[in-house]
């Protein structure tokens, strides 16, 4: 490791310091704690609960708004507006969320440990559900807002929900779902009349009144979320975090920005407005709740949450709001830059812009050096398994190697091993392990995925990432391959296994593989290959998939085989091949997976 950087990690993790770290084994892990940290969410929403702006929320006005929040708990835009603008501040937030714990707790009946399903846009109530589940001890369960009926059902079904709070269009969806039992529907936002048993969340919110939040001792390693994450096979599996996992990696963040000011020496001027940051992702994903959205409260961040990406009005936000961060993947980032560049919007205010999701093109992180008046490009690598921490570069280490995702989180370890599972020295390309404090606890509900992704070790078990990955001699690590089936669709990741099962659900399709399309804007798009009856229409094969896929799954490439797909000697699909040969000939279908 550099010196200087070395240096700087001592000082900052000394013992008095605010970013002390000690060394401690939890549940057989050894693991570097933060001996300051927060002890649970509902510390630190609680802690932070002051009058500085927290959210704003700017989308169009709905046919059936929510009453107006009690006096002093945000101001809703005005009515009949084409575009409706919302304000809370920490300390309203905290309020809100509080009247959301007890209606969670006295009308639903959860208790700690009992799981509340989200399933919405990026609606500031999201939010507040969000910290309201969790600092009552339950754990929230952030379902995937594309997934189809059949999808949410396996969500529920899976993570044994109590309740889901979900807007019209999830809604709907859930309403075909079939029966659920046990499930209570909490309607947020709704535009038609309530199914039976459904109840409006603003009503209930409304009658509870001003009250606190239920009182609930929770403990460091309770758990805290469930994230749905796509495997290359089967169905998606929920990644299991507790309070210290989600805590940790929002502190990381904050010693990696100050390890970075210690290394080059120069401490920013205090802001002079409170820093904003754009929501332009979804909250489901750990870069839009933990990166965009939970790290603002310690940081009193405002944030602006769009109602679905638009890059004109991403623009005109940035503008309007002088917001100081943006956090997107690439393919977001890149319509930004594309914007910044004809000149349209000012977005002098722009002092980062975040990658997550899904690497840039080397070409995309020197334009953004290139074409902002003071954004620096910053990324990093994590996973939903690691909340979204992993190693984070920015600035000009980023420009120097534009390739990288930096050096590894001080609470983190990573290892890159060869096939044997031996450790590999600098330059060396194998697969990428992690361990630490942000680590998940494991995959809800399957052990066998969890014995197949954890190597035991006597410091705590090593999680298999399935990237290939190598390290430099100055510590940065380069992620250049995947050894999981996966597609990376604008930070999506869509499981090759899902989409090819989804495929032989139709009676004219008897064999299937799903590969990646390299895509300028999106980083890749989905492509299949399928073999069957004779007349196999594509087009109506896309309309069969969206009604089993979520939008952004369902392939924009499909290409017809007359011959049996090619296979080797034991029967497995020789999908690099297929994929070669379809690159040279497919054609593209309408653009899928609308915001």
């Amino acid at each position: 490791m550099n010196p200087v950087r070395a240096q700087a990690i001592a000082e900052l993790t000394a013992p008095g310091q605010p970013y002390e770290l000690r060394e401690q084994v939890i549940n057989g892990r050894r693991l570097r704690t933060f001996v300051n940290a927060p002890a649970s969410l509902r510390v630190l929403f609680e802690s932070t609960a002051s009058d500085l702006s927290c959210i704003t929320y700017t989308g169009p006005e709905t046919a059936a708004r929510p009453p107006s929040p009690p006096e002093g708990v945000g101001s809703p835009g005005q009515a009949g507006s084409t575009q409706a603008t919302e304000h809370w501040t920490f300390a309203e937030a905290w309020d809100a969320a509080a009247r959301i714990g007890h209606v969670l707790v006295h009308d639903c009946g959860v208790q700690p440990g009992d799981r509340v399903a989200i399933s919405a846009r990026n609606y500031p109530e999201w939010m507040l559900a969000f910290n309201a589940a969790v600092s009552v001890g339950a754990v929230a369960v952030a379902m995937n807002a594309h997934w189809q009926a059949d999808e949410m059902a396996y969500g529920l079904q899976d993570s044994g929900a109590k309740v889901l709070i979900a807007d019209q269009e999830r809604l709907d969806r859930v309403a075909a779902c079939g029966d659920l039992p046990g499930l209570q529907v909490l309607a947020l936002r709704p535009t038609k009349r309530l199914a039976p048993g459904v109840r409006n969340l603003a009503d209930l919110v409304a009658a509870a009144g001003a009250v606190p939040m239920p009182p609930v001792a929770i403990q460091p390693d309770d758990p805290a979320t469930i994230l749905y994450t796509s495997g290359s096979t089967g169905h998606p599996k929920g990644v299991l975090s507790t309070h210290r996992n989600l805590v940790s990696a929002l502190l990381s963040w904050e010693l990696d920005r100050f390890i970075g000011e210690k290394v080059s020496g120069i401490v920013p001027p205090a802001p002079a407005v409170q820093p904003g940051t754009l929501l332009a992702v979804p909250l489901f994903h750990v870069t839009g709740l933990h990166a965009s959205y939970l790290a603002g409260f310690r940081a009193q961040r405002r944030l602006v949450a769009m109602y679905r990406w638009d890059v004109e009005e991403a623009a005109r936000l940035i503008d309007h709001h002088q917001l100081s961060s943006m956090i997107g993947p690439a393919a977001v980032t890149g319509d930004l830059l594309r914007l910044a560049q004809a000149g349209k919007y000012s977005l002098a205010s722009l002092q980062v812009l975040g990658g997550g999701g899904a690497p840039r093109a080397p070409e995309q992180v020197r334009q953004i050096g290139k074409s902002f008046t003071q954004a620096l490009p910053g990324t990093g690598w994590g996973m939903t398994e690691t909340n979204a921490i992993g190693c984070g570069i920015g600035g000009q280490d980023y420009l120097d190697r534009p390739a990288s995702s930096g050096r590894s989180a001080v609470v983190l370890d990573l290892r890159v091993i060869d096939d044997a599972g031996q450790p590999l020295p600098a330059g060396e390309r194998g697969e990428l392990l992690v361990r630490g404090t942000s680590l998940f606890q494991g995959y809800w509900n399957r052990p066998d995925a969890n014995a197949q992704v954890f190597i035991p070790d006597p410091d705590g078990a090593w999680f298999r990432t399935g990237d290939v990955a190598y390290f430099d001699d100055e510590g940065f690590i380069f992620i250049v391959d995947r050894i999981k089936d996966l597609i990376i669709r604008g930070g999506e990741n869509i499981g090759c296994g899902q989409v090819e099962a989804a495929l032989l659900l139709h009676p004219q399709v008897h064999e299937a593989a799903v590969y990646g399309v390299p895509d300028e804007r999106l980083g890749e798009e989905v492509g299949a290959t399928v073999h069957g009856a004779p007349g196999i229409d594509v087009e109506q094969l896309r309309a069969f998939l969206a009604r089993h896929l979520a939008g952004f799954e369902v392939p924009r490439y499909i290409q017809v085989s007359a011959e049996p797909l090619p296979r080797t000697p034991s029967g497995k699909v020789l999908k690099r091949q297929i994929r070669a040969a379809a690159l040279e000939q497919l054609q593209p279908g309408p653009a899928t997976g609308g915001a």
